[in-house]
Protein backbone atom coordinates (compact mmCIF):
# COMPACT_ATOMS: atom_id res chain seq x y z
CA UNK A 1 0.00 0.00 0.00
CA UNK A 2 1.54 3.28 -1.11
CA UNK A 3 2.27 6.20 1.18
CA UNK A 4 0.13 8.41 -1.07
CA UNK A 5 -2.88 6.12 -0.63
CA UNK A 6 -2.44 6.06 3.15
CA UNK A 7 -2.22 9.86 3.16
CA UNK A 8 -5.47 10.19 1.17
CA UNK A 9 -7.20 7.65 3.45
CA UNK A 10 -6.15 9.58 6.54
CA UNK A 11 -7.43 12.84 5.07
CA UNK A 12 -10.75 11.20 4.13
CA UNK A 13 -11.27 9.83 7.62
CA UNK A 14 -10.55 13.25 9.09
CA UNK A 15 -13.24 14.98 7.08
CA UNK A 16 -15.95 12.30 7.42
CA UNK A 17 -18.70 13.26 9.89
CA UNK A 18 -18.28 11.55 13.23
CA UNK A 19 -21.21 10.88 15.50
CA UNK A 20 -21.08 12.57 18.86
CA UNK A 21 -19.99 10.27 21.67
CA UNK A 22 -21.24 12.59 24.43
CA UNK A 23 -24.46 11.42 26.02
CA UNK A 24 -27.33 13.83 26.46
CA UNK A 25 -28.58 14.18 30.03
CA UNK A 26 -32.24 13.34 30.62
CA UNK A 27 -34.17 14.22 33.78
CA UNK A 28 -37.17 11.86 33.92
CA UNK A 29 -39.84 12.60 36.51
CA UNK A 30 -41.42 9.12 36.50
CA UNK A 31 -40.24 5.55 35.74
CA UNK A 32 -42.50 5.11 32.70
CA UNK A 33 -40.73 7.96 30.92
CA UNK A 34 -37.31 6.70 31.90
CA UNK A 35 -38.25 3.39 30.28
CA UNK A 36 -39.50 5.07 27.10
CA UNK A 37 -36.37 7.23 26.82
CA UNK A 38 -34.27 4.07 27.07
CA UNK A 39 -36.19 2.56 24.14
CA UNK A 40 -35.61 5.56 21.90
CA UNK A 41 -32.32 6.98 23.17
CA UNK A 42 -30.47 3.77 24.02
CA UNK A 43 -26.71 4.37 24.20
CA UNK A 44 -26.95 8.09 23.45
CA UNK A 45 -28.66 9.12 26.68
CA UNK A 46 -27.85 9.28 30.36
CA UNK A 47 -31.00 9.29 32.49
CA UNK A 48 -31.64 10.49 36.01
CA UNK A 49 -34.94 9.34 37.55
CA UNK A 50 -36.54 11.68 40.08
CA UNK A 51 -39.03 9.20 41.57
CA UNK A 52 -39.59 5.47 41.87
CA UNK A 53 -42.62 3.21 41.53
CA UNK A 54 -43.20 3.06 45.28
CA UNK A 55 -43.55 6.85 45.55
CA UNK A 56 -46.65 8.90 44.87
CA UNK A 57 -45.50 11.27 42.08
CA UNK A 58 -47.83 13.96 43.41
CA UNK A 59 -45.76 14.35 46.56
CA UNK A 60 -41.98 14.53 46.14
CA UNK A 61 -39.53 16.75 48.02
CA UNK A 62 -37.36 19.04 45.92
CA UNK A 63 -34.15 17.61 47.41
CA UNK A 64 -30.68 19.09 46.75
CA UNK A 65 -29.77 15.94 44.79
CA UNK A 66 -32.65 16.64 42.38
CA UNK A 67 -31.54 20.24 41.98
CA UNK A 68 -28.00 19.11 41.13
CA UNK A 69 -29.28 16.75 38.44
CA UNK A 70 -31.81 19.08 36.84
CA UNK A 71 -29.14 21.76 36.42
CA UNK A 72 -27.28 19.42 34.05
CA UNK A 73 -30.32 18.24 32.09
CA UNK A 74 -30.60 18.67 28.32
CA UNK A 75 -34.14 17.29 28.34
CA UNK A 76 -36.82 17.19 31.04
CA UNK A 77 -39.58 14.62 30.55
CA UNK A 78 -42.55 14.44 32.92
CA UNK A 79 -46.23 13.49 32.82
CA UNK A 80 -47.44 17.06 33.19
CA UNK A 81 -51.12 17.98 33.62
CA UNK A 82 -50.12 19.26 37.09
CA UNK A 83 -49.03 15.83 38.37
CA UNK A 84 -45.71 17.31 39.46
CA UNK A 85 -47.05 20.75 40.37
CA UNK A 86 -46.14 20.36 44.03
CA UNK A 87 -42.40 20.02 43.43
CA UNK A 88 -41.29 20.52 39.81
CA UNK A 89 -41.70 24.34 39.73
CA UNK A 90 -39.25 24.60 42.63
CA UNK A 91 -36.69 22.56 40.72
CA UNK A 92 -37.16 24.59 37.55
CA UNK A 93 -36.17 27.72 39.44
CA UNK A 94 -32.70 26.18 39.69
CA UNK A 95 -32.63 24.52 36.24
CA UNK A 96 -30.84 25.72 33.13
CA UNK A 97 -32.65 27.77 30.49
CA UNK A 98 -32.83 24.91 27.94
CA UNK A 99 -35.46 22.97 29.90
CA UNK A 100 -37.72 25.85 30.88
CA UNK A 101 -41.36 25.93 29.68
CA UNK A 102 -41.52 26.73 25.98
CA UNK A 103 -38.02 25.40 25.28
CA UNK A 104 -37.19 22.25 23.28
CA UNK A 105 -35.86 20.57 26.40
CA UNK A 106 -39.14 20.96 28.30
CA UNK A 107 -41.32 17.92 27.59
CA UNK A 108 -44.68 17.28 29.29
CA UNK A 109 -46.10 14.03 27.93
CA UNK A 110 -49.74 14.94 28.59
CA UNK A 111 -49.42 17.86 26.15
CA UNK A 112 -49.48 15.37 23.27
CA UNK A 113 -52.52 13.26 24.15
CA UNK A 114 -56.20 13.82 24.84
CA UNK A 115 -56.53 13.72 28.61
CA UNK A 116 -59.66 12.37 30.25
CA UNK A 117 -61.52 13.68 33.29
CA UNK A 118 -61.17 17.39 32.58
CA UNK A 119 -63.46 19.27 34.99
CA UNK A 120 -66.02 21.68 33.58
CA UNK A 121 -65.40 23.97 36.54
CA UNK A 122 -62.82 23.87 39.31
CA UNK A 123 -62.85 24.68 43.03
CA UNK A 124 -61.22 23.34 46.18
CA UNK A 125 -64.38 21.48 47.25
CA UNK A 126 -63.72 19.00 44.43
CA UNK A 127 -60.49 17.76 46.02
CA UNK A 128 -57.20 17.43 44.14
CA UNK A 129 -58.75 17.58 40.69
CA UNK A 130 -56.34 18.46 37.88
CA UNK A 131 -57.51 21.31 35.68
CA UNK A 132 -55.90 19.74 32.60
CA UNK A 133 -57.40 16.31 33.18
CA UNK A 134 -56.18 13.04 34.64
CA UNK A 135 -52.37 13.04 34.40
CA UNK A 136 -51.79 9.26 34.54
CA UNK A 137 -51.69 9.05 30.76
CA UNK A 138 -49.11 6.26 30.38
CA UNK A 139 -51.67 3.57 31.24
CA UNK A 140 -53.26 3.74 27.83
CA UNK A 141 -50.72 2.22 25.40
CA UNK A 142 -52.04 4.31 22.51
CA UNK A 143 -50.85 7.38 24.41
CA UNK A 144 -47.37 5.88 24.51
CA UNK A 145 -47.38 5.85 20.69
CA UNK A 146 -48.05 9.60 20.59
CA UNK A 147 -45.53 10.46 23.27
CA UNK A 148 -42.83 8.29 21.66
CA UNK A 149 -43.19 10.11 18.35
CA UNK A 150 -42.74 13.54 19.90
CA UNK A 151 -39.94 12.31 22.15
CA UNK A 152 -38.06 11.09 19.09
CA UNK A 153 -38.44 14.50 17.46
CA UNK A 154 -37.09 16.21 20.57
CA UNK A 155 -34.07 13.93 20.81
CA UNK A 156 -33.29 14.51 17.13
CA UNK A 157 -33.61 18.25 17.63
CA UNK A 158 -31.34 18.30 20.69
CA UNK A 159 -28.82 15.81 19.28
CA UNK A 160 -29.05 16.00 15.46
CA UNK A 161 -25.81 14.09 14.90
CA UNK A 162 -27.53 10.93 16.15
CA UNK A 163 -30.87 11.52 14.42
CA UNK A 164 -30.61 8.34 12.35
CA UNK A 165 -30.21 6.20 15.47
CA UNK A 166 -33.14 7.84 17.26
CA UNK A 167 -35.39 7.33 14.24
CA UNK A 168 -34.27 3.74 13.81
CA UNK A 169 -34.85 3.00 17.50
CA UNK A 170 -38.28 4.61 17.32
CA UNK A 171 -39.28 2.64 14.25
CA UNK A 172 -38.28 -0.62 15.90
CA UNK A 173 -40.06 0.24 19.13
CA UNK A 174 -43.30 1.18 17.36
CA UNK A 175 -43.44 -2.13 15.48
CA UNK A 176 -43.01 -4.08 18.72
CA UNK A 177 -45.40 -1.84 20.66
CA UNK A 178 -48.24 -2.11 18.12
CA UNK A 179 -47.83 -5.88 18.03
CA UNK A 180 -47.97 -5.93 21.83
CA UNK A 181 -51.15 -3.82 21.87
CA UNK A 182 -52.88 -6.35 19.62
CA UNK A 183 -51.84 -9.17 21.95
CA UNK A 184 -52.90 -7.29 25.09
CA UNK A 185 -56.31 -6.42 23.67
CA UNK A 186 -56.96 -10.01 22.62
CA UNK A 187 -55.93 -11.36 26.01
CA UNK A 188 -57.80 -8.75 28.04
CA UNK A 189 -61.05 -8.97 26.06
CA UNK A 190 -62.48 -11.15 28.85
CA UNK A 191 -62.13 -8.19 31.25
CA UNK A 192 -64.48 -5.93 29.27
CA UNK A 193 -67.54 -5.02 31.30
CA UNK A 194 -66.27 -6.04 34.73
CA UNK A 195 -66.79 -3.57 37.60
CA UNK A 196 -64.11 -2.49 40.02
CA UNK A 197 -63.44 -0.03 42.83
CA UNK A 198 -60.15 1.87 42.97
CA UNK A 199 -58.47 3.81 45.74
CA UNK A 200 -57.65 6.84 43.55
CA UNK A 201 -58.20 7.46 39.85
CA UNK A 202 -54.67 6.29 39.08
CA UNK A 203 -55.75 3.61 36.60
CA UNK A 204 -58.54 5.41 34.75
CA UNK A 205 -56.75 5.30 31.39
CA UNK A 206 -56.11 1.57 31.76
CA UNK A 207 -59.73 0.84 32.64
CA UNK A 208 -61.05 3.12 29.91
CA UNK A 209 -58.86 1.37 27.31
CA UNK A 210 -59.95 -2.13 28.38
CA UNK A 211 -63.62 -1.15 28.87
CA UNK A 212 -63.52 -1.91 32.59
CA UNK A 213 -66.04 0.05 34.65
CA UNK A 214 -64.52 2.00 37.52
CA UNK A 215 -67.69 2.13 39.57
CA UNK A 216 -66.35 4.08 42.56
CA UNK A 217 -63.23 5.16 44.45
CA UNK A 218 -62.40 4.62 48.11
CA UNK A 219 -61.42 8.27 48.31
CA UNK A 220 -64.32 10.58 48.95
CA UNK A 221 -62.86 12.91 46.33
CA UNK A 222 -59.42 12.92 44.70
CA UNK A 223 -56.84 13.20 47.46
CA UNK A 224 -59.49 13.31 50.22
CA UNK A 225 -59.82 10.40 52.67
CA UNK A 226 -63.21 8.66 52.84
CA UNK A 227 -65.77 9.48 55.52
CA UNK A 228 -67.69 6.80 57.41
CA UNK A 229 -70.79 7.78 55.43
CA UNK A 230 -68.94 7.30 52.13
CA UNK A 231 -67.71 3.86 53.18
CA UNK A 232 -71.20 2.87 54.27
CA UNK A 233 -72.50 3.83 50.83
CA UNK A 234 -69.75 1.79 49.19
CA UNK A 235 -70.70 -1.26 51.26
CA UNK A 236 -74.28 -0.97 50.03
CA UNK A 237 -72.94 -0.63 46.49
CA UNK A 238 -70.93 -3.85 46.81
CA UNK A 239 -74.08 -5.73 47.79
CA UNK A 240 -75.92 -4.55 44.70
CA UNK A 241 -73.06 -4.83 42.20
CA UNK A 242 -70.66 -7.63 41.32
CA UNK A 243 -67.23 -6.10 42.03
CA UNK A 244 -64.20 -7.94 40.69
CA UNK A 245 -61.52 -6.27 42.82
CA UNK A 246 -60.33 -3.14 44.58
CA UNK A 247 -57.39 -1.63 42.66
CA UNK A 248 -54.46 0.04 44.42
CA UNK A 249 -51.04 1.33 43.47
CA UNK A 250 -47.98 0.16 45.46
CA UNK A 251 -47.95 3.50 47.31
CA UNK A 252 -51.63 3.74 48.24
CA UNK A 253 -52.50 3.21 51.93
CA UNK A 254 -54.03 -0.23 52.53
CA UNK A 255 -55.95 0.25 55.78
CA UNK A 256 -59.25 1.29 54.18
CA UNK A 257 -59.00 -1.14 51.26
CA UNK A 258 -58.31 -4.04 53.63
CA UNK A 259 -61.32 -3.04 55.73
CA UNK A 260 -63.53 -2.89 52.65
CA UNK A 261 -62.12 -6.16 51.37
CA UNK A 262 -62.97 -7.95 54.60
CA UNK A 263 -66.43 -6.40 54.95
CA UNK A 264 -67.50 -6.98 51.34
CA UNK A 265 -65.41 -10.08 50.60
CA UNK A 266 -63.70 -8.44 47.60
CA UNK A 267 -60.12 -9.03 46.52
CA UNK A 268 -57.66 -6.18 47.03
CA UNK A 269 -55.39 -6.02 44.00
CA UNK A 270 -52.15 -4.05 43.99
CA UNK A 271 -51.31 -3.24 40.39
CA UNK A 272 -47.74 -2.06 39.68
CA UNK A 273 -48.93 1.25 38.14
CA UNK A 274 -45.54 1.98 36.59
CA UNK A 275 -42.23 0.36 35.70
CA UNK A 276 -40.66 -1.11 38.83
CA UNK A 277 -43.96 -1.43 40.69
CA UNK A 278 -43.18 -5.11 41.22
CA UNK A 279 -40.47 -7.55 40.17
CA UNK A 280 -42.36 -8.56 37.03
CA UNK A 281 -42.73 -5.00 35.68
CA UNK A 282 -39.21 -4.09 34.60
CA UNK A 283 -40.05 -2.15 31.41
CA UNK A 284 -43.11 -0.79 29.63
CA UNK A 285 -43.87 -4.08 27.87
CA UNK A 286 -43.73 -6.19 31.02
CA UNK A 287 -45.72 -3.54 32.92
CA UNK A 288 -48.78 -4.04 30.71
CA UNK A 289 -48.24 -7.80 30.55
CA UNK A 290 -48.22 -8.00 34.34
CA UNK A 291 -51.17 -5.68 34.97
CA UNK A 292 -53.39 -7.62 32.58
CA UNK A 293 -52.35 -10.97 34.05
CA UNK A 294 -53.02 -9.75 37.59
CA UNK A 295 -56.48 -8.47 36.67
CA UNK A 296 -57.43 -11.67 34.85
CA UNK A 297 -56.33 -13.79 37.82
CA UNK A 298 -58.17 -11.55 40.30
CA UNK A 299 -61.34 -11.70 38.20
CA UNK A 300 -61.23 -15.50 38.13
CA UNK A 301 -61.60 -15.58 41.92
CA UNK A 302 -65.15 -14.24 41.78
CA UNK A 303 -66.41 -16.80 39.28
Amino acid sequence: MSKGYLFLLAITLMILPVKSQAKINIFACEPEWESLVKEIGMDHVKIFLATNAKQDPHYIKARPSLIAKIRKADLLICSGADLESGWLPLLLLKANKNIQPGKTGYFMASDFVDTIGKPISLDRSMGDVHANGNPHIHLNPYNILLVAQELTNRLKNIDPENSYDYQNNYDGFIVKWKRAIDQWEAKAAKLAGIKIISHHKSFSYLFDWLKITEIATLELKPGIAPTSHHLAELLILTKNEKISFIALTPYDPTKISNWMSNKANITTLILPYTVGGNNESYDLFSLFDNMINLMINANKKIK
